[in-house]
């Protein structure tokens, strides 16, 4: 959809963990045809998304509850 809304016309660094959906052969496909740039945290890294994890557990407690 983002792709799609906003049609990048530089190169996109997107930074995932390694989820099933992010290591298949689909995803790949589709970012290259994109023009993405795709980064992975290593295995077992609880830190790479700490901050965002953090801050959407706050924005929930705040805003929606």
């Amino acid at each position: 959809m983002a792709v799609w809304r906003r049609k990048p016309k530089n190169r996109v660094l997107i930074h995932s963990d390694q989820g099933s959906q992010f290591t298949s052969i689909d995803w790949s496909a589709f970012t290259r045809a994109h023009n993405l740039e795709h980064s992975m945290s290593w295995r077992g890294n609880c830190h790479a998304n700490a901050v965002p994890k953090s801050f959407f557990n706050l924005f929930k407690r705040e805003r929606i509850r």
